[in-house]
């Protein structure tokens, strides 16, 4: 039905407002913008709003009319005529309390910068805490584990250590070779000039057992694995999963974190000497493409350059990293609230943050070793 609103103004009784047709939420920002535009007289006026006219009316139109009486004061707008379910629906509107929302409040621009440095320091104050609370919870279900006072839950961890480690070979290996190969062909292109096109066998060696291949394969493991924790504990939380656990006297920090938290720290390992491999097997085919050196003659020289200290040192740096991924994506799983863009929300923190921490985890390893001598 068509609608209208139409106002009539009378000196002896103040304006007149007729409403007919459709006061609906399909009609409604064309009704806000009439209501809003309407010629209305001074203050000491009364107004009178006409409801005969109205055909159906829903609660968006009873707010409209609502909102509009108790802008120009309850005690100057009348509201006339109507029906009595119509009536009825604005007084229970009208009861109904309205919240007042202030409009956002704009920092000054001089404020702003040191507004914005106050939060992060206080996220960064909470993003410890909870790290400490988390990863005690984790030890002390591992420290149970142990000593058998809790089992490990064995088919669970067998199906994380298929899901992070195994399927995450080929990818792992393909990104190792391309850099390796990568690398291999720039350090080729330099040590020509001096006549040492030999040295790139060394310097891959150490590369990749040291550095390249656990570095690749913990950035790998954060954006796969690390997000795929974060998203399935988020899933829980917004299930009610883990709180459903603590009613019916399981550890949830037991029975979900623990298993995957021991594959990926098993499982890294396996992960960096594939990369390393793999990242070795691209640079001996780009030392023999580039720098025509035969792959025995590669080999050999491998076997005098590779010590078994490089090796330790990257395997002793894949279990931490594995630790580190896997607690932050734990602790960002957990801070997943109800909704959906929570979960994004989270999971995109999740890696960010995981390949922040690999990257300065391997920094000061870096310098670690090189302050002991090895």
């Amino acid at each position: 039905m068509e609608r209208q609103t139409s106002i009539e103004t009378s000196a002896a009784s103040g304006s007149l407002i007729r409403c007919s047709g459709d006061w609906t939420s399909a009609t409604a920002q064309s009704l806000e913008r009439e209501l809003a535009g309407l010629s209305l007289p001074g203050s000491e006026s009364g107004i009178r709003v006409d409801l005969d006219g109205i055909s159906r009316l829903d609660t968006v139109g009873a707010w409209l009319l609502t909102d509009f009486r108790q802008r120009l004061g309850d005690a100057r707008v009348e509201l006339v005529g109507g029906t009595e379910q119509h009536r009825q629906l604005l007084e229970r509107i009208g009861e109904t309390p309205q919240e007042q929302v202030e409009p956002p409040k704009h920092p000054n621009f001089l404020v702003l910068p040191f507004d914005q440095l106050g939060r992060a320091i206080v996220g960064a104050g909470q993003d410890i805490f909870n790290a400490n609370v988390v990863q005690g919870r984790i030890i002390t279900a591992f420290a149970r584990t142990m000593t058998f006072q809790a089992p490990l839950r064995f088919p669970s961890f067998v199906n994380q250590f298929e899901q992070i480690v195994l399927r995450a070979i080929p990818i792992v290996a393909l990104i190792s070779l391309v850099v390796g190969a990568i690398i291999t062909q720039q350090t080729i292109l330099q040590l020509r000039n001096f006549g040492a096109v030999i040295l790139v066998v060394d310097l891959a060696a150490i590369l990749m057992f040291r550095e390249i291949g656990v570095l690749l394969a913990a950035i790998m493991v954060a954006g796969r694995s690390g997000s795929a924790i974060t998203a399935e504990v988020g899933a829980m939380r917004m299930r009610e999963e883990f709180d459903a656990l603590q009613v019916m006297g399981v550890d949830p920090y037991q029975a979900l974190l623990l298993p995957r938290i021991v594959a990926l720290v098993a499982g890294l390992p396996l992960l960096a000497f594939v990369g390393s491999m793999s990242g070795l097997v691209g640079a001996a085919i780009v030392a023999r493409v580039y720098g025509d050196i035969p792959f025995d003659t590669f080999i050999g020289r491998l076997q005098g350059a590779m010590s078994i200290q490089s090796v330790v040192v990257g395997m002793i740096k894949a279990p931490v990293m594995a630790f580190l991924v896997g607690l932050i994506a734990s602790i960002e799983g957990l801070k997943v609230e109800g909704s959906s863009e929570s979960l994004g929300r989270r999971t995109t923190s999740s890696v960010v943050k995981s390949i922040f921490i690999v990257i300065v985890a391997d920094g000061l390893f870096a310098v670690f070793f090189a302050a002991i001598g090895v």
